[in-house]
Order: structure tokens, then C-alpha cells, then sequence
């Protein structure tokens, strides 16, 4: 292995095994199966232990034996080791024993999980020289390229749908990001990006940086392991948008276990997605191992890909796993984040009101038992998508400044309270 490539030893085709050098590319030349990162396990054992990362920084790279950079990250270097909140009163209003929460909606230092995965794929753009990085995005993901290319001194364009929550685009644009919108839904936008990665030659994070920048979501998974004292919880609730995240936590358990650093164990990795966008779930609940593209049409617009890359992948670990995937509607997703927000104090966006919806829903069928624990994955802040719960949240009570018209009001109330 050429000591210079870290713990990586190639990139692998996920369909035939090709393996092929550390470069930029994402797409196998003989079956065009997407590629993947390979590791040096038996090096990496003699490093990564429970004492070295405990000892180590609180970010995600206290894991960097497992994140694919050659050398030490020079982007994102606080990212990582969000909370992991044990959520009793949430967890007696689902019905169930033992509840926590991964909150990465407090995430550095654009507040989503997204911060993980791009502080890998710039990491590794640097490493192979390129000066021009760019995505296409749902929102979230254009945020955190726009904030992480500043703080490195590179250059960034993000490619998103023109219809996008104005917070995530005052969220791109504020950093000098060139914000471009595409008048068209998400895979539309994608589309255009592997047109653009091919001519221009940029470090397109999910195009041709997509196998390293994907393995950045493998660090959620191993603080979910460390932070509940260094074992893999019974069930996952994860949002699926193009179903990687929830693959690469499967793989972090997978590889947490493969090293001794949790016992070998039998874990559950649920999917949840909207009604208004579901090809994965949908696929899942009728029993296919094959997904149907849809037209996105909900208010979780981070979730909003039709035709999900790594849908079929999710597919087939939700089925190792004996796992399963359900959808909620739009108020559904609401209900969701109100649910988090009255019970934790945690305001999600409305990814995060999919989870938490379709978390209640698996309990009450007996999906997930109410005798087990389940950890939910939340991605990414409210504070991003606050149109979808404007009008749906109550008002505001106006009064004078006086206390003879606060003690009416609490009087009313009472009233109100009585008769209800």
C-alpha cells in the first residue's frame, strides 16, 4: 500500500470488486456500480482502540483511522461529536422503553450532519489539488460546501432547485458562495452537475468526490457507539433522502464490530421518509428489492430525491438488518417536530419531523417494541426550514405593558382551560 494514501487501499466497485487508484472518480468503467473506499483493517487495528479515541479530540476525526484522507484534515476540523440526548419524556409519548436522540441539528458549523461529510470530501480535494469545489443540493448540503470552502480559501459553487427553503439559501449565499438555482427538482439539478464535474474538472463533493465524501457519514454511526458506552444500539431511525446515510451507519456498526471495538451484535436499521416522496420506503413495504422513481412533491424538501442513488443499497441493509421503512404526510412531519421540540426542546427541520413521525408509527405497529431502545438520527436545525411551520404553531398573545391586562389573560386562559 503507498504510505501516502492513509489507511485507504483503493476504491472498489460495489457490484464486481474492480478495485481502482484514489482518485477523483465514482463510477466503475466495466458495470458502472458506484465505488467505494477499502481499508487496511489489519493496520487500522493497531491503532484505532477505545483508549486512542477517547483520548483523542471530541470531533469526528477522533475516528480519522477510518475516514478516507491521506494525511491529517486541514477542512472541518471541529465537526462531529454532536449530543446524544436520552429522551425519556419523548420517549413515554411514543411508547417505548428507551429512546435516545443523535441531535445533529447542533452540528459545526452549518447545524447538519452534512458538515460530516464535506469536511471528508474537502479534506480529500485538497489532497488531490483541486482549488474549485461544487455540489448539487437539497439545501443542506449546499450550507455546508459554502461555509467549509470559505474557511479553507477555495472557491465553491452550489447547484440547488430554485423552489429551496429561503433559509438554506441565505444560508449558501452569505458566504460568497456563486448560489446557482436550477428551475427543476433535485435529480434534475444532479443530472447537470455529472455534466459540469465531466467538463469543467472541479471536486463535485457528490459526483466524482462521492466515495469519500460518503464515508463521512460513517462518523454519526460511531459516536451513536462510543456515546452509548461503546456498544451499537437495537434499532436506527434514519432519514432517507438518497439512502446513504443510512448505508454508511450500517457500515460503521459493521466496522466497529469488525475491530473489537463493540461486541459483535445484532442491530436494526430503520428507514423514514415522506409520503410526498418515498420511492425507497415504498419499494420497502411492498416487499421489492427495487425502487420505482418518483416526482418529489412534500414539505421535507431535503429529502426530496426521486430517484435515490443509493436506494438500492438502503433497500438491501434495511433486509440484513431486518429493518423497515415507513412515510408520514406533511403533518405527519409537523406533528413530528412539534413532538421533538414540546418533549427534548430540540427543533429539527422537517427531515427531522420525518424521523421522529415514522419512528411513532413503527412503535405503534410493533416494529420497533416498546420493550427495546431506538436511537433517532436528527439532521439538521428547524431554524432552516421555518416556512414549513409558520401558521402551525399557534400565535403570539399581545397585551399593553400592564399587569391588570397579564392577570386577565391568565384569567381567560383558565377559563379556556376549564371548559376544554
Amino acid at each position: 500500500m503507498d504510505k501516502h494514501e492513509g489507511f485507504m487501499k483503493a476504491l472498489k466497485c460495489r457490484e464486481c470488486g474492480k478495485e481502482y487508484p484514489l482518485s477523483a472518480t465514482h463510477v466503475c468503467e466495466f458495470d458502472f456500480g458506484p465505488l467505494e473506499v477499502a481499508y487496511d483493517y489489519d493496520r487500522i487495528r493497531q491503532s484505532l482502540t477505545r483508549a486512542a479515541i477517547e483520548a483523542r479530540p471530541r470531533t469526528m476525526w477522533r475516528y480519522r483511522e477510518l475516514l478516507p484522507i491521506a494525511g491529517q484534515p486541514t477542512v472541518g476540523t471541529q465537526v462531529g461529536y454532536t449530543p446524544l440526548v436520552k429522551a425519556d419524556r419523548l420517549a413515554k409519548r411514543l411508547g417505548i422503553r428507551e429512546l435516545w436522540v443523535k441531535n445533529d441539528a447542533v452540528n459545526y458549523p452549518t447545524l447538519s450532519f452534512k458538515d460530516r461529510v464535506v469536511s471528508v470530501a474537502l479534506s480529500r480535494s485538497q489532497e488531490l489539488g483541486f482549488k474549485t469545489v461544487a455540489c448539487a443540493s437539497t439545501g443542506n448540503l449546499a450550507n455546508s460546501v459554502a461555509a467549509n470552502a470559505a474557511s479553507a480559501g477555495l472557491k465553491s459553487y452550489v447547484f440547488i432547485p430554485s423552489d429551496l427553503e429561503l433559509g438554506k439559501v441565505v444560508n449558501s449565499l452569505v458566504y460568497g458562495a456563486n448560489v446557482i438555482g436550477i428551475k427543476g427538482h433535485y435529480d434534475e439539478v444532479n443530472r447537470l452537475c455529472a455534466e459540469i464535474a465531466g467538463k469543467f474538472g472541479w471536486a463535485f463533493v457528490n459526483v466524482n468526490m462521492r466515495p469519500y465524501y460518503a464515508e463521512g457519514s460513517k462518523s454519526m454511526g460511531f459516536e451513536i457507539c462510543e456515546q452509548l458506552g461503546w456498544r451499537t444500539p437495537q434499532h436506527t431511525v434514519v432519514p432517507m433522502a438518497s439512502g446513504s446515510l443510512l448505508t454508511k451507519i450500517h457500515k460503521s456498526y459493521q466496522e466497529f464490530a469488525k475491530l473489537g471495538l463493540v461486541s459483535e451484535g445484532k442491530w436494526h436499521i430503520h428507514g423514514a421518509q415522506a409520503t410526498g416522496c418515498n420511492p425507497i420506503s415504498a419499494a420497502e413495504k411492498a416487499g421489492l428489492d427495487f425502487f420505482k422513481p418518483v416526482k418529489p412533491n412534500t414539505i421535507a424538501k431535503s429529502l426530496a430525491i426521486g430517484t435515490p442513488a443509493d436506494g438500492f443499497y438502503a433497500l438491501k441493509v434495511m433486509k440484513e438488518t431486518a429493518g423497515h421503512a415507513e412515510d408520514v404526510t406533511d403533518d405527519e412531519v409537523r406533528e413530528g417536530i412539534r413532538l421533538l421540540a414540546e418533549c427534548e426542546g430540540i427543533f429539527a427541520e422537517t427531515a427531522g419531523g420525518v424521523t421522529v413521525g415514522v419512528a411513532k408509527k413503527l412503535i405503534a405497529s410493533g416494529k420497533i417494541p416498546a420493550t427495546d431502545s431506538a436511537v433517532l438520527c436528527i439532521t439538521g436545525n428547524g431554524l432552516k426550514t421555518l416556512e414549513a411551520m409558520t401558521g402551525h404553531v399557534g400565535q403570539t398573545r399581545e397585551i399593553r405593558p400592564s399587569l391588570r391586562e397579564f392577570e386577565a389573560m391568565l384569567k381567560d386562559e383558565e377559563k379556556v382551560a376549564v371548559t376544554a
